[in-house]
Formats: C-alpha cells, structure tokens, sequence
C-alpha cells in the first residue's frame, strides 16, 4: 500500500476534478467531526494547488501520513525529481516561524522514516494565503537533500513549482516507487538512535541485583530471537515483573541490542502509554542535544526510530496486507491492550474501519504474521495495571494465539498463572501445550526503585486489599525513611513536601481523574498537564511539577 493520504491522483486527475468531489474524498476519510474551519481550509488548498499545477505532470497526495509519526502534511507534491511538503496557512498573512519550522520536520521526518524518501530530495513550503510576495531563490539543499523551508502566498505558489522544477535538477524521481515505498527508518537514524540509548547502561540506574535480573531476562529473550531466526519460526515472549522492576528498561535494552547486532531487523519499542512515550523521548533527546551540541529537534528525530506509539504502528497497517519492516518489536504495558468490543467499537468509529473485529492483540500478532519467515514479538506484562475501561489484560493475548495462530512458539514466564496477570485467568491447559516454553527469567523479581519505594508498594497493596494489620506492620519500618502525611489542608500539604525533599529530589501534586471535587480548591484535575514539562522541567519552570501548580492524574504518571 506505501504511502497513506486522504487523497491520491495524478496533478492532471486532480486539476479536472470538481471541487466539491475532493472535498467529498477528504471528508469520508477524516474519521473527526468536520468542523467549518477545517472545511474552508480544504477547499481554499483545492482551489490554489488547482491553480498552481495546471499544466504540469506529477503526483498529489492531500493530508498525506508521515509513516508512523502520528503526522500529516497538508500535501505533498511530486514534480520532476523533487517532492514538495506543503503546509498551508489559509487566510494568514504572515509565514508564521512555527509553521516554517513544521514544514521543515514534515520534509525531514519523510527523509528519515519513508523508504522512499530516502534518496529523495525534498522541499518544504509554507503558504500563508495572504502573505506578501518573497523573491524565490534557487534553495540550498542541505547534505541530506532537504531544503530550508520556503515562502509562497496564494498566487505565486504556481510559479514558485515551476521555477523549481525548471531550476533544480537532480537523479530521477520514480513517482510509483515513491508512493509505494512505506515505513523504514534510515541507516544513520538507527545507528544515532543506537548510539544515543547506549549511553544510559543498566548500570548507571540499576541496583545490583536488579542488574543481574535484567541482564538474564534480556539474555533469555535475545536467546529466543536467535532462535527465531535461525529456525525460521514466529515466537512471542512474555516478560512479567514486579512494580518498579524495570521492565520498560528492559524492552529499551532489546529493541536497541537486536538492531545493533543486526540493524536489518529494526527493532522497535512500541507504547501505548502516550506519557510515556513523550517523557521518554524528551528525556533521551534534551540529553543528546546537551551532550552533542545539535538541536533538540535533531535528536527528537533519532529518539523516534526505535520508540514509538503503538497506535501509530497499529493504524499504519490496518486496511491493508503490507508486511512491517521489523522483525522484533516489544509492545511495551500489553495488558492494556484492547478487547475485541473496545477495539472493534474505536476502529469502527474513529478510524472508519466498519469491519473490524478483533481484539488488538489478535491484529497486532496478525501484522507481525505477515512476514513469510520469522518474527518475534516481546510483551511485557505488569500486574494488575489495566487502568482503562477495555484493556484486556493477558488473556486476549492468549485467545488469539489458541484460536488464530497455532503455529507460533511461546516463552512464558511460570509467574503467568499469578492472580495479579488476570484474577479469572486459566491457563494450565494452554502452559502445558508442547509449543509453550517457560523461562524463570522472563520474570523480573528485582524492584530497580529503592529498598524503601519498594516496602511502600506493599504497604499500599495491604491498604488496598484492607489488610490493614499488614499496611501498619510495613508502615512501622518505613515511618523514618519513607514518611507519609494524611491532610485535609491542601497548603500544608505544599509547605510539608517542600520541607522534606532534599536536594533535587523531584516532588509535585498527583489526584484521582475523577477527583472533580478539588475545584474548590483551585485544582481543575480536568486541565491536562505536559507530561515532558512536568516530569523534566527544573524547579525553576512553572510547568514543572516542583510547582505543584498541575496536577497529574494517574493517566499521566502510569508506568513513570
């Protein structure tokens, strides 16, 4: 299938179609409510790319995807052998520095992540409709093939394509190629993504013992990869561990130790924790960026090869049979993956998909079937961590490989049967099948947090199951070293956080999603935070946590 948009034609096709019918295409695609603003932008672009191509031969996508970012351009042009992002501004009368900067990742997201861009040239321009007219100028393209972005307004876009194509010539554009070509990171991306990951070792933020775990749980999932791939055989593993035993860690430790030992099987981390996703790649790219000098948006760009958001893979493959470019791919929290009604009633009404209907582990485990040899998909499973209406725990997971894939192997964890993975879980005929292998260390024992965070997990299970005799026993020995304050007064619970961190010791305000209550108070829990601004942020930030200004609910700090 390749490349996604909501509208796909040759330049000629689209200039001799009417208006209406375009707009027709792009509203039975766009799976929102089409506002009035939205609306008169489409028909505004219609009516200038009309203009501006009449007469020229080439390829137009409209509300063109950029593989797996969870982005799309406005359009993209192919004329000659340059590919044009455009970004409209309908109705500004500025080429505003954000949109510049916007159009500028399109075009380098397309180069970094689009098989087909790879050796393309691209060109980004921004069309503030009532802009003044800029001069054009021959651009310089930069050594990876992206120009700056350019400036054009409503009417002298058409001469600006023109000039293009007549002035800027390089090796020949295949259009079909180009359209057909789909997700694949490049080889520099993935290499600076390996590079920029290997720097935070398990040992700079593991305990010892937690090391070790780690270590052996990695081990015995590289073991299953090899085995994979040297049997050509499909096999998914699940990884469970205790709260706080790192196993987002390890996922990270896989994805990127498998490209690196063979970078063609792309390894990915996928999320569907969308905090964490951002918190992640902010933390890894504001690193890059301080230790090597280049742009944070550069090493944004690194960071999102080898993590990404679960949804974005999902959607990239739906409705079509395309065969992803990974071979392993850890899905990171996979009990919260959906149920077949979650999942078939948001494809059905989000996506316009009306015949959906599969659970998303059974549709994950499907696009990774596609490939005609062998695959591996790694779950790392928390206990008792299905925070949302629909999120299936493992037992879709374990439906959909009884009922629709009977060929893949399975390495499990034994601590699988715990009533924690699934309280209504029965899973002994399925541990005894030939095909399942269990592994002690897919099972990560050891907490990565201190001793003390440790203790105050199990003192918050015994409060939760009501035993309360347990919580004080617990509670007892954490008093001194982990303490614990129950106000009503919201200002002395500020002024006692302050008084007891030390140093930089990061502290803010967390409530419930449905503590509507606290308005009263000032606190709207309804105002969604920045996850990256307020985990990251310094003391001095007002975003930051430290200024218990927000307050995070427990969608944004689950698995942070």
């Amino acid at each position: 299938m390749g490349v996604r948009a909501y509208y796909h034609a040759p330049i000629a096709q689209f200039c001799a179609e009417d208006g209406d019918t375009v707009l027709g295409i792009l509203a039975s695609q766009h799976n929102f409510a089409l506002n009035q603003m939205q609306r008169n932008a489409w028909i505004g672009q219609t009516e200038i790319l009309q203009r501006a191509l009449a007469g020229l031969s080439g390829t137009v996508l409209l509300e063109c995807y950029i593989p797996r970012m969870g982005k799309r351009a406005d359009a993209v042009v192919l004329v000659g052998d340059i590919v044009m992002v455009l970004e409209f501004k309908v109705g500004h009368h500025e080429h505003g520095r954000d949109a510049l900067l916007q159009a500028e990742d399109y075009a380098l997201d397309l180069k970094d992540f689009h098989e087909g861009s790879h050796h393309a040239n691209l060109v980004p321009i921004v069309i503030a409709t009532k802009a003044a007219s800029v001069p054009f100028q021959v651009p310089l393209f930069a050594a990876d093939g992206v120009s700056p972005p350019l400036r054009a307004n409503a009417h002298d876009l058409g001469g600006m394509i023109r000039l293009l194509a007549r002035q800027v010539s390089f090796a020949p554009l295949d259009q079909a190629a180009w359209c057909e070509g789909g997700y694949k990171p490049t080889p520099t991306i993935v290499e600076a993504a390996q590079t920029l990951y290997r720097t935070h070792s398990v040992e700079d933020i593991a305990r010892n013992d937690a090391e070790e775990n780690l270590g052996a749980t990695t081990d015995s999932v590289v073991a299953a990869i090899e085995l994979a791939r040297t049997t050509t055989r499909k096999i998914i593993c699940f990884v469970t561990g205790v709260p706080g035993s790192g196993k987002t860690l390890a996922g990270l430790n896989i994805a990127t130790r498998r490209s690196e030992d063979d970078p063609d099987q792309n390894a990915v981390f996928l999320s569907g924790n969308g905090p964490l996703v951002d918190v992640l790649r902010e933390a890894l790219a504001r690193d890059k960026s301080t230790r090597e000098g280049i742009s944070k948006a550069t090493a944004s760009r690194e960071v999102r090869s080898f993590i990404q958001n679960i949804h974005h893979f999902r959607d990239e493959y739906v409705g079509n049979s395309d065969v992803p470019v990974n071979k392993v791919v850890v899905f990171d929290e996979a009990q919260r993956a959906w149920t077949r009604a979650q999942a078939s009633a948001f494809m059905q009404r989000k996506r316009g998909q009306a015949d959906f209907d599969m659970s998303e582990p059974e549709f994950l485990i499907s696009v990774m079937d596609r490939h005609p040899d062998w695959c591996v998909i790694v779950c790392l499973i928390g206990g008792g961590q299905e925070i949302n209406t629909g999120e299936a725990g493992i037992s879709e997971w374990i439906n959909a490989l009884e009922t629709r894939f009977p060929d893949w192997l399975v390495h499990v964890s034994p601590r699988i049967t715990l009533p924690e993975y699934g309280p209504n879980l029965r899973v002994a005929d399925f541990l005894a099948s030939s095909r399942v292998q269990q592994d002690e260390h897919l099972h990560l024992a050891v907490s990565m947090r201190s001793f003390r965070a440790e203790a105050l997990s199990d003192f918050i299970g015994h409060v939760v199951d009501g035993n309360a005799e347990a919580a004080r026993a617990i509670y007892d020995r954490i008093r001194d070293a982990y303490p614990i304050q129950l106000t009503r007064d919201l200002a002395a619970a500020r002024a006692w956080l302050r008084g007891k961190a030390r140093g930089t010791q990061r502290f803010g305000l967390i409530a419930s999603s449905g503590a509507q209550r606290l308005r009263p108070l000032g606190i709207h829990i309804k105002a969604a935070v920045d996850p990256p601004n307020w985990f990251l942020n310094p003391a001095t930030d007002i975003r930051s946590a430290y200024f218990m200004e927000e307050v995070a609910s427990e969608f944004d700090v689950q698995g942070l």
